[in-house]
């Protein structure tokens, strides 16, 4: 199964300047860090990215970020350059035990954690399970409650389908490198219209069969139901921060999920999808600021 390679899909990837490679529980983490010139920044943020993406995900919003905190990113376990197997798999606690053992190993204590999408429901299990304790949580298009409707039952189990067919994550990764392809698809299943640099990214990545796989493993592994169970549990303060043009999650999954917490509040972005920060980084990244200025 071809994996992304750093000296070549890597090659010119966003920020590689700030990249760096660290070994913590059986894995080789693909690790970005980005700091002010200050010695002291005000705080740190710990940002997950979503299903299918990687670092670049972030290529604008963590500079920017960055700019006031000390801010750092990682590809989640079969996703981007890192490498290596969780011990609990790709489920909601197999990822978030794999990432309380990088913050130790790192030596980190995230006052902040930002999540877009499933790496939101990553911050909140490491919350609920007392392994992160930051003092808030932002979920960008947040993924933290079942699929509405039909698809609540129909999407976990074509997942899972998929992951034991050995041949699916070859066919994605022909279809990603079809030209133009990558594109097309991102904005049919998120709504958003992100910029050619993040596009050839996705296109890099999704046209490896190993990213494929840890897609499709990811979901097919992936718990909302029983997260949704546990939201109660989850004291830390949450914002939320949704496109109302998200083709992936619709808003008012994003309004349900706000309700369930003790300490929620919902941000809508008019006109956005679910690539949100991506499409407008510097937007996102003064909701954050003005977030964590009342709130830190």
């Amino acid at each position: 199964m071809s994996a992304p390679r750093w000296s070549v899909e890597g090659r010119d990837w966003p920020n590689r300047a700030a990249s760096r490679f660290v070994a913590a529980g059986g894995l080789r983490w693909h690790v970005q860090t980005f700091a002010p010139e200050a010695r002291d920044a005000p705080a740190t943020i710990l940002l997950l990215h979503g299903t299918g993406a990687a670092t670049h995900s972030w290529r604008t919003l963590a500079p920017l970020l960055g700019q006031h905190y000390h801010v750092v990113a990682v590809d989640l376990p079969g996703h981007g350059f890192t490498t290596g197997r969780p011990v609990g798999g790709l489920s909601i606690a197999g990822m978030a035990g794999a990432v309380a053992t990088l913050l130790g190993t790192l030596k980190v204590t995230p006052q902040v954690i930002i999540g877009h999408s499933a790496g939101a429901a990553i911050a909140a299990r490491l919350a609920i399970d007392g392994t992160a304790t930051p003092a808030a949580i932002i979920g960008l298009s947040a993924a933290l409650l079942p699929f509405p409707g039909l698809a609540a039952t129909l999407f976990p189990t074509m997942a899972r389908a998929l992951f034991v067919n050995p041949i699916a994550p070859h066919l994605f990764a022909r279809i990603a490198r079809t030209p133009g392809e990558t594109g097309r698809f991102l904005y049919r299943s998120t709504g958003s219209r992100i910029d050619d640099a993040g596009v050839a990214c996705y296109a890099a990545l999704l046209g490896t069969s190993a990213q494929c796989a840890g897609a499709i493993g990811m979901m097919a592994a992936w718990d909302l139901v029983g997260l949704r169970r546990d939201l109660a549990r989850l004291k830390t303060p949450v914002l939320l921060v949704h496109g109302d043009a998200d083709r992936a999650i619709p808003l008012s999954n994003a309004r349900e999920a706000a309700a369930a917490v003790g300490d929620g509040r919902l941000e809508t972005l008019h006109g956005l999808g679910h690539l949100a920060h991506e499409e407008r980084p510097e937007e996102v990244a003064a909701i954050v600021r003005q977030y964590m200025e009342a709130r830190i």
